[in-house]
């Protein structure tokens, strides 16, 4: 069987992504668009059990799901989701000194998650998950 082509144009499509998320961001760089992605999955992963993690990284790109899952301590406590502006903060708490994250990082990584994934799956996915999942990734 081929290489699925998902994973052999895997770094090309997280490139154009990480393109977005700076365009969308107004950063210069795609290193500064790195982090605010890595806030966004972190501070969202932080709120699914285990089994509803891997249900969502299910439907995200390969390097994006890699970023997702990576470094996770699967013994800390789940937390509930909060309003924006809390869980915005906790993305800008990453990294903290290095993070330029805009106030509107959830929306922004999410406006371009959405351009490069199967929306149907994706919601489908999400409303599979606890309560506040899909307002999270609401734009």
């Amino acid at each position: 069987m081929p290489v699925p082509s998902e994973y052999q144009r895997a770094t090309d499509d997280f490139f154009r992504f990480l393109v977005k998320v700076r365009d969308l961001a107004g950063f210069g760089s795609t290193h500064q668009a790195y982090t605010m992605v890595q806030g966004v999955l972190q501070t969202f992963r932080r709120r699914l059990e285990v089994k509803d993690a891997i249900l969502f990284a299910s439907v995200l790109p390969p390097v994006v799901r890699a970023i997702f899952v990576a470094d996770w301590d699967t013994s800390n406590s789940v937390l509930s989701f909060e309003d924006r502006a809390s869980m915005t903060k906790e993305v800008r708490a990453l990294r903290a000194g290095h993070n330029f994250s805009t106030e509107t990082a959830i929306q922004d990584v999410s406006t371009a998650l959405r351009q490069c994934i199967d929306k149907e799956a994706f919601d489908h996915v999400l409303s599979k998950l606890p309560a506040g999942a899909q307002e999270f990734w609401q734009v």
